[in-house]
């Protein structure tokens, strides 16, 4: 079970929003490198980034950023990268930088044929973020709630060739308000590629808690406002999730 950190991106900073709203923003650090160093020098193995403006404006925005992030930590850990990627261009420009996967969110919901492509052109590095409330999945920065079932567009999207599913719970995330457990092992029960739980991950007893489902196929967990406000302490959960965590066979 990886423990991720995220660095959420917004005007070059790295921030936290509260449910999605950029209003709601709280500033964590002004250079999102050194936050990435931070992350990896507490064992970090995994690095999670999210272009915050580019989900908003459908087109990046914060590339600097990534950039000098990437720059920063080098090749060694992977890092994926979600918000505003709704080309292939802009997916093959990230991955020639060094950004390992690539999170496809609004645009495969909107534009299946797209997600369809990248998954043909870069198998292995696309990743599908699904962001629901309610089962429904929201869209253009959490700001749209779809008619569209998450576990239908879930299956659909495995069949496309994604390499995980990153499942967010939008009414917990950035809440500190606990994993929506149930809802995520339903989804990660019904599909055979791994799942990524997202929002709400408050302290140990949540990575304890995912930990004792990962059989159904959760492999990873993606952490941000609680190890920004230290109600988690990274280093002591990914080793709390090695610990725990079974040997994938």
């Amino acid at each position: 079970m990886l423990i991720i950190p995220a660095i959420d991106l917004k005007d070059g900073h790295c921030v936290r929003l509260r449910q999605g709203v950029m209003e709601n923003a709280t500033v964590f650090s002004e250079d999102p490198a050194a936050m990435a160093l931070r992350w990896l020098e507490q064992g970090a193995r995994r690095l999670h980034l999210v272009d915050l403006n580019g989900a908003f404006a459908g087109k990046p925005k914060n590339e600097a950023a990534v950039r000098s992030i990437v720059e920063a930590v080098g090749l060694d850990v992977p890092i994926q990268l979600g918000g505003g990627i709704r080309d292939l261009e802009t997916i093959e420009r990230y991955l020639d930088i060094g950004v390992t996967y690539i999170i496809v969110g609004t645009a495969a919901v909107k534009v299946p044929g797209f997600l369809h492509e990248a998954c043909d052109a870069f198998p292995g590095h696309i990743m599908v973020g699904l962001d629901a409330k309610g089962g429904k999945v929201a869209v253009d920065g959490w700001s749209k709630l779809t008619g569209h079932d998450v576990l239908d567009l879930a299956k659909r999207f495995e069949g496309y060739g994604v390499e995980a599913i990153i499942y967010t719970d939008i009414g917990r995330d950035g809440m500190l308000s606990g994993v929506n457990i149930p809802a995520t092992v339903e989804l990660a029960h019904e599909l055979t590629v791994p799942v990524i739980a997202s929002g709400g991950i408050t302290n140990l007893e949540d990575v304890r808690a995912l930990c004792a489902v990962q059989d159904e196929g959760i492999t990873g967990a993606i952490t941000g406002r609680a190890i920004y406000e230290g109600t988690l302490e990274f280093g002591p959960a990914q080793a709390l999730a090695d610990q725990l965590s079974k040997p994938l066979l």
